[in-house]
């Protein structure tokens, strides 16, 4: 028996912007799958809905992973590719892999011999670099910051001499709820002449990117960030 696809498919990172963001290729493929491994069952659903698909919500075969699934359970969320049926990864990150636990499940794919197709797609990483000015040729994505506030300072001073060092834009984003708390740590601890780039609710009808030295950006205030999706982007001269 032939093993299956695993897709990899991109959702929407803002409401009513499915047309404009996801190529008819990808809905196509996510329409005719019947089997999906997602991290979160409630998203996931509300998604294929949005995009068409012909099958009943309940109908559909959602396994769950996410942060709290355990390295012995992702041979079980394989099971369906084995028995020949195609499979869609989808998460909460906009694109599958990236800043993302599916990535764990396309690593073991791999090792099982089964195909992994990309799918076309939304990455609020990729936009905000490519929105920065900041080094396309040479960048790192870090994810999330400590939460502790010693912690924190300790990763953007790391953060700012690596970019100065290597001449790299260091990427890295926050809860929501946090985003105030780290726009002002930034401010006061990295160097005026540092780049800082602020990317918020990109492809939304509110996106907002700005970019510019921090000495600029004190003397203009804080953004509005609060509970809004952002990607930060620093970049030290």
């Amino acid at each position: 028996m032939s093993k299956g696809i695993l897709y990899l498919i991109p959702v929407p990172l803002a409401d009513d912007t499915l047309a404009s963001v996801l190529p008819a290729e990808a809905l196509g493929i996510a329409r005719t799958l019947t089997h999906f491994v997602v991290e979160a069952p409630k998203t996931a659903r509300a998604h294929l809905k949005l995009f068409g698909t012909p099958h009943e919500l309940r109908s559909l075969d959602l396994r769950e992973l996410n942060e709290h699934t355990k390295d012995g359970e992702l041979a079980d969320l394989l099971a369906p590719l084995l028995a020949g049926h195609d499979v869609g990864l989808m998460s909460e990150a906009g694109c599958p892999g990236v800043a993302d636990p599916g990535a764990r499940l396309v690593r073991l794919a791999h090792a099982r011999g089964i195909r992994v197709a990309p799918l076309v797609g939304p990455s609020s990483i990729l936009l905000a670099l490519m929105a920065s000015g900041a080094n396309g040729q040479k960048f790192r994505f870090n994810g999330y910051l400590p939460a502790n506030d010693g912690e924190r300072l300790a990763a953007i001073r790391a953060f700012e001499a690596s970019s100065r060092k290597e001449k790299q834009a260091e990427l890295f984003i926050e809860t929501p709820y946090r985003n105030d708390a780290l726009f002002a740590a930034l401010l006061q601890h990295c160097s005026p002449t540092t780049h800082l780039t602020v990317a918020r609710e990109l492809t939304g009808s509110e996106e907002w990117v700005k970019s510019q030295t921090v000495a600029d950006w004190r003397r203009a205030g804080k953004p509005e960030l609060h509970k809004r999706p952002t990607v930060f982007v620093l970049s030290a001269d």
